[in-house]
């Protein structure tokens, strides 16, 4: 009998298992990008504890495994800025990564203190699977801005 993913509200158990996910997740977009400075790759536990602080953070479970992560929080114009979303190699194109996605809107949208306008995140110029997926969802580029000579970020939006 196999199992099935859960997706849950992450608390301090998850913070070093979504920290190693984070890293094997962005070897990939490391390697795309010629650059393994990148921020997902350098940030510390205190860093990713901090960040967990301050939004939402959701994890994908299969079993007691963290697959799958995504989090996100509000600024004061009412954008809930997504960030992260990572799902281990082994398994990407089964829908997990739209099925966080979603998740985590409805805990913008369903939490009153938190309440979005609209949903914001981005992903590097050359990463098709993640743009595919995004427009897929509804979201439209908004803007671009170039942060290195082979990495242009791509801003994306939609309403809340």
């Amino acid at each position: 009998m196999g199992m099935s993913v859960t997706i849950a509200a992450a608390d301090e158990r998850d913070v070093e298992h979504i920290l190693k996910l984070q890293y094997l997740c962005y070897q990939s977009e490391a390697e795309l990008y010629g650059d393994y400075g990148i921020e997902p790759l350098t940030q510390t536990l205190e860093d990713l504890r901090a960040e967990l602080s301050r939004g939402h953070a959701l994890v994908a479970r299969l079993g007691d495994e963290v697959v799958a992560s995504v989090r996100g929080e509000l600024d004061e114009t009412g954008t809930a800025r997504i960030a992260k979303l990572i799902v281990h190699p082994r398994m990407r194109r089964h829908g997990l990564g739209g099925r966080l996605l979603d998740a985590i809107e409805r805990r913008f949208a369903e939490d009153a203190a938190s309440a979005a306008k609209r949903y914001r995140l981005f992903t590097g110029h050359r990463s098709d699977g993640n743009l595919r997926l995004y427009r897929r969802k509804g979201y439209a580029a908004v803007g671009s801005h170039e942060v290195g000579p082979r990495l242009t970020l791509v801003t994306l939006e939609k309403a809340a």
